[in-house]
């Protein structure tokens, strides 16, 4: 690995959740996985009490019953408070948060916050930067035929996940991922941050509206406004 952002420190993210829908529902676990020199040096993961019945659908994926999120999970407001303090950290220090399809991840987290009292990741002074392998993929391998899971494009490079659908496992996984992808599309890693950031931005809008076509022109309904922005649905971040 050259010497650029990839070499230096990455704070890997992921939760698992009630369900799919990133305005309301919410975590039942969260990780928090940081990389040096493309290797873990801290982990935390932590189980979060929902307050709600998890729905078995959700529990057939990540495991987590409702016995053990009330026994074993910390407060959601806690929990919202930890993930916030650790996001702020990596974007006053410029660290790149890490995930798959952390457009799902950070508009809930974003959720989260706003109905507590109003105010979002952006209002809190979140500004990124995010580089997220599930974007990287699609622009780069668009032309590969098959779904775009987390499984898939690991096996796509070579990534081992033991662990997949624990929120650690995942985290872990979708950094290795960003810098396997990375030593395949050269662009990645000489790309600075802040044009990363930006090209992310156009390139998921890109592929939204593409997808978005497709249904339109299959007689289904359209997809979300909010669905079009990245990495916070409904928002478009002040980049400059």
């Amino acid at each position: 690995m050259t010497n650029s952002w990839l070499s230096g420190e990455l704070l890997a993210f992921d939760l698992e959740t009630t369900g799919v829908d990133r305005f309301n529902d919410v975590p039942v676990s969260f990780a928090l996985v940081r990389f040096d020199d493309g290797e873990v040096i801290e982990q935390v993961h932590r189980l979060v009490n929902p307050g709600r019945p998890i729905p078995p659908g959700a529990q057939a994926v990540h495991g987590i019953s409702d016995e053990r999120a009330v026994a074993e999970g910390m407060a959601m407001v806690d929990a919202v408070e930890l993930i916030t303090a650790a996001l702020l950290d990596a974007s006053t220090r410029e660290v790149p948060l890490v995930g798959f399809n952390l457009n799902y991840d950070l508009t809930m987290m974003d959720a989260r916050l706003r109905s507590i009292d109003g105010r979002g990741l952006e209002e809190r002074g979140w500004n990124g930067p995010v580089v997220d392998p599930l974007v990287l993929d699609r622009h780069f391998e668009k032309y590969r035929k098959g779904k775009k899971t987390l499984d898939l494009v690991c096996d796509e490079y070579g990534v081992s996940n033991a662990a997949a659908h624990d929120a650690a496992g995942d985290a872990e996984a979708s950094a290795r991922v960003l810098l396997a992808l990375s030593s395949r599309h050269s662009a990645v890693e000489a790309a600075s941050l802040a044009q990363l950031m930006r090209d992310q931005v156009e390139w998921h809008r890109t592929w939204a509206v593409s997808l978005n076509q497709f249904f339109l022109d299959k007689g289904r309904e359209p997809m979300d406004e909010r669905d079009f922005d990245w990495p916070i649905a409904g928002q478009v971040l002040s980049l400059d």
